[in-house]
Parts: C-alpha cells; structure tokens; sequence
C-alpha cells in the first residue's frame, strides 16, 4: 500500500477496507446520487489532501 499523501488518501483507505467505497460506487451506478454516474470521490479526495496534506 503507498503512502498517504493527505486526508483524501487516509479516507480512501478506510472507506476502501470498510466496503463503503464499493457500496458508494453501485448506488451511483444505479443512479441514486441523481444523473450523475459518479459519486466525485476523486474530487473530494484530492481536495482533502490539498487542504489538508501530511507533512513530509
């Protein structure tokens, strides 16, 4: 597993192990997060390393 680089990438983790990024992504297919096919998992998580960055 890499490194962390901030927040987003800690989250991602954790939502990854826990099943809550699998069971994000099928409600998003299935349209329940409107029309959108993406939940923007991925905006958020570079938002949060952006904002919020662990120090080298």
């Amino acid at each position: 597993m890499t490194k962390s680089k901030g927040l987003g990438d800690s989250i991602e983790k954790f939502t990854t192990v826990t099943g809550i990024k699998s069971f994000t992504q099928v409600l998003a297919q299935n349209g329940i997060f409107g029309k959108k096919k993406d939940c923007g998992c991925n905006k958020r998580k570079e938002a949060l390393n952006k904002k919020f960055p662990y120090k080298k």
